[in-house]
């Protein structure tokens, strides 16, 4: 007899095939895994992909994995897909949405924006695999479209407060303004514990909130984002700022 059990246990494996792929897709093309796109190639990446995401026992998030930020206050999540914002900056949106089962939800961690063309120079912030510290540099690359979680001091579009959006041209590269600082408790961030990301450039906190929702009064009748939150950061460190890593691709030694 099929259960509720049963059916929750399959859409959360194919939730997790389907992200392991975007993640084998993403690396592969900017150098992380040094292989063809053979089928024999994908099975054994995708397996491996899974047996760490699912055996892994460690808490701690890593650098180079794939991750889905949730905000604390409202249950949705850090999201960003090919549209534009129609005002400030005009760059890529990056907005928070209820739906955890998109990919648009999936952001790489990576070190912090350098001069150097590598991924992992010895100077930078994280290498991979290794634990993010609390109190480190990182960058946050959207997976599907390979632009960096960014803010500068434009103001968002509906709360009037600091413009957060995705930058770059596809290619991961982006610049200082892509990179946060992790502030949390203890050593090291882990899995499910309490994290805010703080903007480096600019000292301010990302953040979410249920007031600032994408709808026909503040978007219009065919608002392309429609039920989604406004992306902010400003300066307080409050529940609006929190965040935490609801689930995963995490990479470990």
């Amino acid at each position: 007899k099929k259960t509720k059990t049963d059916d929750k246990d399959r859409h959360s494996l194919l939730y997790l095939v389907v992200n392991c792929l975007s993640l084998f897709v993403f690396l592969n093309r900017f150098g992380e895994l040094k292989m063809k796109n053979t089928v024999p190639q994908i099975i054994v990446t995708l397996v491996a992909c899974l047996l760490v995401s699912v055996s892994a026992d460690e808490l701690f998030v890593t650098c180079g994995s794939a991750i889905k930020l949730e905000s604390s206050d409202t249950g949705y999540y850090l999201n960003s897909e090919e549209k534009q914002l129609g005002s400030g900056s005009g760059q890529q949106i990056v907005t928070f949405v209820q739906d955890k089962a998109t990919r648009n939800t999936l952001w790489w961690v990576r070190p912090a924006h350098t001069g150097d063309a590598r991924e992992y120079p010895p100077e930078a912030t994280c290498q991979l695999a290794e634990p993010v510290r609390c109190g480190q540099n990182i960058r946050l690359t959207h997976v599907d479209t390979m632009r960096n979680l960014h803010s500068h001091n434009v103001k968002s579009p509906l709360s009037s407060q600091q413009e957060v959006s995705a930058f770059g041209t596809g290619d991961a590269k982006g610049d200082a303004g892509d990179d946060w600082i992790v502030e949390c408790a203890g050593k090291y961030w882990m899995r499910d514990a309490i994290v805010r990301l703080v903007h480096d450039d600019t000292k301010k906190y990302l953040g979410t909130s249920h007031t600032t929702e994408f709808n026909q009064q503040t978007c219009g009748h065919n608002c392309p984002i429609m039920g989604h939150l406004e992306a902010f950061a400003r300066r307080s460190a409050d529940k609006y700022s929190e965040m935490k890593v609801h689930q995963g691709i995490h990479l470990s030694k």
